[in-house]
């Protein structure tokens, strides 16, 4: 019998893909931990995919397209692929992440509109 689930428990390390661990097919998701003072280490952007980022612990900011986005637990950021981006831990105390990859104008039904009942 084929599952219609995965399940994947998180290790706590730095950085987790969870692509090939789920076998995601429409979304990359990664857990991100920066230590105090600790930053991502490049600038990047996307070709096609927007990137949300959900703030579960800590603080830090984003500096998009050399703008400065401060960012504390519970705050939700959404960045459009061509926007230059970095991520920094605040000096005083490490930042954790959740970052969810998916092409850019690809959701066309969501949440109840796409749910079938029973």
């Amino acid at each position: 019998m084929m599952n219609n689930f995965n399940k994947y428990s998180i290790k706590e390390t730095g950085r987790e893909e969870l692509h090939d661990n789920l076998n995601l097919t429409g979304a990359e998701i990664s857990i991100n931990t920066l230590p105090a003072g600790g930053c991502v280490p490049f600038v990047h952007s996307h070709k096609q995919n927007e990137e949300i980022y959900i703030v579960l612990q800590g603080s830090g900011k984003a500096v998009i397209d050399g703008e400065t986005v401060q960012l504390k637990q519970n705050d939700c950021l959404r960045v459009s692929p061509a926007a230059k981006r970095q991520f920094f831990a605040a000096d005083n105390e490490g930042i954790k992440f959740i970052c969810i990859q998916v092409k850019e104008g690809s959701l066309k039904e969501f949440t109840a509109n796409d749910a079938v009942l029973g």
